[in-house]
């Protein structure tokens, strides 16, 4: 009978071989992907949504002076129209905003364009709106041409967001055809702090 030292030599170039061909094995099995989440599917349907309507209030605050306002939203594409009632005067005033090209219809009927627009808003206003990321936010995305960090509850809805100097914070959400969309939420800079109540959304 063999010794043991000869059978471990016989054994040997076996068991390496073996050994080999294990972690062989172990490096070309392909790691699976990740998972996709509720939110992975959700976020880019819903930054994709280029027609909806809301209607609701805002109360903005810059500072220590404020206004409340009724507000109509209305996107088509591109196309912002944003209705305020109470700012800019008495009555109902409309800002629009086509691919950065702004203008503004003041209470008093004066149509401005552009430069003009854009003074008046922060002038009146205190700052100038963010709207075409607003678009995004209103809806519980980031804008998604520009890099975000994004807070994400259990439910797979945004709970908070920081992007280009701005915070975003969502309070509540409510059943909006399949989906849910934000009902409350507060967007702020240094000290201008703007609060949205969505009252009815109309998705097209």
């Amino acid at each position: 009978m063999p010794s043991l030292a000869v059978i471990r030599r016989r054994l040997w170039p076996a068991c390496a071989l073996l050994a080999a061909l294990v972690l062989s094995a172990c490096q070309t099995v392909p790691v699976p992907p990740a998972p996709v989440t509720a939110w992975q599917v959700r976020r880019p349907l819903l930054q994709s949504l280029s027609r909806f309507r809301l209607t609701g209030r805002v109360a903005v605050a810059v500072g220590q002076q404020g206004f409340n306002a009724d507000i109509l939203w209305v996107q088509h594409g591109t196309h912002t129209r944003m209705t305020l009632s109470g700012p800019l005067g008495a009555g109902a005033a409309e800002v629009s905003d086509n691919d950065g090209h702004l203008a503004v219809i003041t209470s008093r009927g004066r149509h401005l364009g552009n430069a003009a627009a854009r003074a008046v808003l922060r002038h009146q206003l205190g700052f100038d709106p963010p709207l075409a990321s607003l678009r995004y936010w209103i809806l519980g995305v980031p804008d998604p041409a520009l890099p975000a960090h994004v807070a994400i509850d259990k439910a797979q809805q945004l709970t908070s967001l920081r992007q280009a100097g701005w915070s975003v914070l969502y309070h509540a959400y409510q059943p909006v055809g399949a989906d849910w969309l934000p009902r409350l939420l507060t967007v702020r800079r240094a000290d201008v702090r703007l609060r949205m109540v969505v009252d009815v959304w109309h998705l097209q």
